[in-house]
């Protein structure tokens, strides 16, 4: 892949600075007449694109004033990093499921192959102003998959996001910090040593050049790039109205793995989550459980069960015996066996096992269980109490 011509770059650079990111009027006009054609268009030196009104060529026309993409190339280039763009080797191709609303390019920072590590990802979002459990539920989600080997990827915001790129860094392990402004302006700034720890150790990127600030529809738009870009989302405390979600219904639409952690149906931060756990979403609780879905075959989670318990590990035969020996008194073995639906030669012979391992005790002709000791451990068979026929054996 020999990558897109200087020229194109060149383009793709300067309309990222002309146009706001994800308008896929701007992605057909690409289309149908290149990027640098339609540079030309929208500042005034060639054919207008068809359907531009008036007052948003008069817009591009003013940004014009101020376009210099060699030094955005320059500076981004200063500071490390690179401008990606659709056929680079570098570049991720599951972006291109957004259609007209990909990226024009990716302005990037951080030595890792964006490409590679975006085969392997999971997006961990949710609310900035979270609360202890959330904060804690996305870091330990953000260590347990750097631990596994995926990519944690997220907005770099407080709350969720941040947590979550903490423990992928806090687990030595891959993390993806997505801006809605330029690679270069710490967003938000009380999380601008953060950011840099993930330029050293992972990757940071922008649709916006060099200096872009943020805005509210940005953060929007950003989304659909965390979304495209990963295997799947997960999000952490949501409310009804919140930018999380929008992600992960982005991420079903793209046929992206949805997921939810669920939190008190008391507490709006949950809510968001719940409603979208209702629609389609999966329900997870952990890294593992995340993993399995987004993985590949093998890939899966630890079995849930509780603690196992004496029983348990009985026979099954034994088992139905035991469940046949009356409560509150016993009986005889005649009762016994035709509660079992057994024999009375198998059931005398389970019941003398049952004994052996202290479930049940023997009292001339009748059987009675053996009342577990409220101070015992309830892994091992219970012990036998002494009978109150002890004379012989």
């Amino acid at each position: 892949m020999t990558g897109p011509a200087p020229e194109d770059r060149l383009a793709r650079a300067a309309l990222t600075r002309l146009t706001e990111p994800g308008d896929e009027r701007v992605g057909r006009w690409v289309r149908e007449m290149g990027a640098a054609g339609l540079v030309r268009g929208l500042t005034g030196a060639g054919p207008a694109p068809q359907g531009a009104g008036r007052e948003r060529l008069a817009g591009c026309r003013e940004r014009a004033a101020a376009l210099d993409p060699r030094g955005d190339l320059d500076a981004v280039a200063r500071l490390g990093g690179r401008f990606l763009c659709p056929g680079d080797r570098e570049w991720p191709q599951q972006l291109d499921d957004l259609g007209d609303a990909r990226p024009l390019g990716l302005w990037v920072r951080g030595g890792a192959d964006l490409r590679l590590w975006a085969l392997r990802s999971v997006a961990v979002v949710g609310a900035r102003a979270c609360t202890d459990y959330g904060s804690h539920v996305a870091s330990l989600l953000g260590a347990g998959l750097a631990r596994r080997g995926w990519v944690v990827v997220s907005g770099a915001a407080y709350g969720v996001d941040g947590a979550a790129h903490r423990g992928a860094l806090a687990a030595g392990g891959a993390t993806v910090a997505v801006l809605a402004c330029g690679v270069d302006v710490p967003y938000p700034r009380g999380h601008a040593d953060l950011i840099d720890r993930i330029v050293e150790r992972g990757l940071v990127l922008a649709e916006l050049p060099p200096g872009g600030h943020p805005t509210r529809s940005r953060f929007v738009l950003r989304n659909r790039v965390i979304a495209a870009l990963t295997r799947g989302t997960v999000v952490v405390e949501a409310e009804y109205r919140s930018g999380s979600l929008v992600t992960a219904r982005r991420a079903r639409q793209l046929g992206r793995q949805t997921m939810g952690v669920p939190g008190p149906v008391t507490s709006g931060l949950s809510a968001g989550v719940h409603e979208l756990l209702r629609e389609d979403g999966a329900l997870v609780t952990d890294a593992d459980e995340v993993a399995e879905l987004v993985g590949g075959i093998g890939d899966l989670a630890p079995e849930r069960r509780g603690p196992v318990v004496a029983r348990d590990l009985l026979a099954p035969a034994a088992a139905v015996v035991l469940e046949a020996v009356p409560g509150g008194g016993g009986g005889d073995g005649e009762l016994i066996a035709r509660n079992a639906g057994l024999s009375r030669d198998q059931t005398l012979a389970r019941l003398y096992e049952l004994q052996s391992l202290g479930f049940v005790e023997r009292l001339g002709d009748h059987w009675q269980l053996v009342a577990p000791s409220s101070t015992s451990d309830t892994s091992k068979p219970p012990g036998r109490r002494p009978s109150a026929r002890r004379g012989g054996s």
